[in-house]
């Protein structure tokens, strides 16, 4: 059985990225760029297609493309504890960014809600706070 090829455009749309998406992973690293045969057109193969879905599911659950790289150096399946320490690197990222996004909601609810009850005062309690903050 013969292995199905692509062009760049068919493995864009079979991996649901653009063509842009393709070359800017190849920049990086993240990708092989096939031999051009002579006056022919490159050919990619379906574990190419596997390997930008890898990588775009791996930017949806929040790794950056340098982790991703790393990830991809252990894809034989073999290394699972190198694998986990980079996933519970970003874990526990993930989890500093939601204490700190908690945190600024706090604090510009806290804001909203000074505002909202601020019916006597020109000034703004969100400008003025921003203010104060600021110097």
């Amino acid at each position: 059985m013969t292995q199905k090829s692509f062009t760049i455009g068919a493995l864009a749309k079979k991996a649901g990225v653009n063509v842009e998406t393709i070359r800017f992973y190849q920049r990086r690293g993240l990708l092989v760029e096939p031999v051009r045969p002579l006056k022919g057109v490159r050919h990619y193969s379906e574990r190419d297609v596997q390997r930008v879905r890898f990588i775009k599911q791996g930017q949806k659950v929040g790794f950056s493309l340098d982790e991703i790289m790393e990830l991809l150096r252990l894809e034989d399946g073999q290394h699972c504890r190198e694998a986990k320490e980079i996933a519970l690197r970003k874990l526990a990222l993930i989890r500093e960014r939601i204490e700190s996004l908690r945190t600024m909601e706090t604090a510009l609810a806290n804001l909203v809600d000074n505002c909202a009850n601020n019916t006597e005062s020109v000034s703004c309690p969100i400008i003025i706070t921003l203010m104060k903050t600021s110097a």
